[in-house]
C-alpha cells in the first residue's frame, strides 16, 4: 500500500495566487486620479476654445467696422462715435441687417449691438481717427482673466 502525498504549495505560489485588498484599492485610486485629470483637461480645453472663439469674433467685428469706415471715407471722423464704455449699449435686438441706404449713426448702433451680443455686456470699444489713421480697439471680459480687465484686440488702418 502506498501513501499518496498531496503536493504542498510553496510560499511563493500562495503569495502570487491573487490580489490583496490593498492592491485593488491602490489601483482604483490611480484610475480615479487619471479620470479626474482627464475631466480637468476637458474643462480647460472648453474654456480655451471659448476664449479663441471670442478673440475671433472680436477680430471679425473690428475688421467689419474698418470696412464700413473705408466705404464711407468722407465721413470717417463720425465713426469715433462707435466708442462705448462697458454697460453703455442696451436695448439691442437680434433684428435682421438692414438693406439699402443706412446712416452712419444706424451703422454704428448696429455694430455696437453686435459687439455686446457676441462678447457680452461688459465689452467696450474705442475708435479713434487722426489724420487718416483709424484705430479700433475692443476689450471684453473672460473667465481666465483675474485682474479685472480682459483681453484686448486692436487694429489700425490708414485710409
Amino acid at each position: 500500500m502506498s501513501i499518496q502525498r498531496t503536493p504542498r504549495k510553496s510560499c511563493r505560489a500562495r503569495a502570487a495566487a491573487g490580489f490583496s485588498l490593498i492592491e485593488v484599492l491602490i489601483a482604483i485610486l490611480v484610475i480615479a486620479f487619471g479620470l479626474l485629470g482627464f475631466a480637468m483637461m476637458q474643462t480647460m480645453s472648453l474654456r480655451f476654445a471659448q476664449a479663441a472663439n471670442q478673440r475671433t469674433q472680436a477680430t471679425n467685428l473690428a475688421y467689419d467696422l474698418l470696412d464700413q469706415i473705408r466705404a464711407n471715407r468722407l465721413v470717417a471722423a463720425q465713426y469715433t462715435g462707435a466708442s462705448f464704455a462697458p454697460g453703455a449699449v442696451v436695448g439691442c435686438t437680434t433684428a435682421a441687417r438692414p438693406v439699402g441706404a443706412m446712416s452712419v449713426a444706424l451703422s454704428i448702433r448696429r455694430w455696437q449691438c453686435q459687439v455686446v451680443t457676441v462678447l457680452g455686456p461688459d465689452a467696450q470699444s474705442a475708435v479713434t481717427f487722426n489724420n487718416g489713421l483709424v484705430r479700433v480697439r475692443i476689450n471684453w471680459n473672460e473667465e481666465r482673466w483675474t485682474d479685472g480687465r480682459g483681453p484686448d484686440f486692436e487694429v489700425e488702418s490708414r485710409l
